[in-house]
């Protein structure tokens, strides 16, 4: 329970950092306010607390996209889905256990960033050390670290020039708006290339089998059903799962 609140904690933040919104405590709505809004009264905070409750609820609707773009989960469940589809095995394993592994693979990866923001930022915020524009500044540190060592210098020079930022002279000067999408599409490239070279071993397979076939006239009998227990017995000999995610793990360090 304290991992979930703490990753929920930390999602509400980077959200909160992003959009910009700073949010209040949200007030009880009274008939009073409603009362004073049709009499046409500037008394209208009940009305500002609903909106920043909606707001609020917007955000955390928004959390799973945030936990997706922004960690390292789109690359390993990319690169699962290229390797289900290399061997040709389907829906096996289903799109819920590859999701399940992105998953806990992006807990394991994320967990020493989400310590830092929780030693430096959300400690000190919750027992008043620090303001909320510092805590959200201090969070957003680590995060924007991670995400500069996967991202490739072509793809930030590509977001600054279409937001129109010329001149930039570290890394600090670059926006988060601008950092987002240039990881995300340095992650999709990335996550293609190590799909590319898994499709390697398991086309030659289906090659010299389809070529046996065709030899020997049996083109009515499809490939693909003889060659699969080939390519699971290659999967199997050479321990698979152990070193795709290994190789997925060690791409990130």
């Amino acid at each position: 329970m304290k991992l979930t609140f703490r990753i929920s904690l930390i999602l509400l933040i980077i959200m909160l950092f992003i959009t910009g919104t700073s949010y209040a405590a949200p007030q009880a709505p009274s008939f009073d306010g409603a009362l004073g809004f049709i009499n046409g009264s500037s008394d209208n905070a009940g009305y500002v607390s609903a909106i920043q409750l909606l707001i609020l609820f917007t955000i955390l609707s928004l959390a799973p996209s945030i936990l997706i773009m922004m960690t390292s989960f789109t690359r390993i469940i990319i690169v699962l889905s290229f390797l289900r589809n290399a061997i040709g095995t389907q829906q096996t394993p289903p799109n819920q256990v590859l999701i399940g592994i992105a998953l806990f693979l992006t807990f394991f990866l994320m967990a020493p960033i989400a310590a830092e923001i929780n030693q430096e930022a959300i400690q000190p915020y919750l027992a008043g050390e620090v303001g909320q524009e510092e805590a959200l500044d201090t969070a957003m540190g680590p995060i924007r670290e991670f995400m500069f060592k996967q991202t490739k210098e072509k793809d930030i020079a590509l977001f600054l020039r279409i937001a129109k930022i010329d001149k930039v002279d570290k890394l600090e000067d670059i926006p988060t708006r601008v950092l987002i999408p240039s990881f995300i599409i340095s992650e999709l490239k990335t996550a293609f290339q190590i799909g590319f070279i898994l499709y390697i071993p398991f086309l030659v397979i289906d090659m010299v089998v389809a070529s046996t076939l065709m030899s020997m006239g049996m083109m009515m009998l499809p490939p693909v059903m003889i060659s699969l227990p080939f390519k699971l017995l290659l999967f199997i000999m050479v321990d698979g799962w152990n070193l795709i995610i290994g190789q997925i793990i060690s791409s990130f360090k």
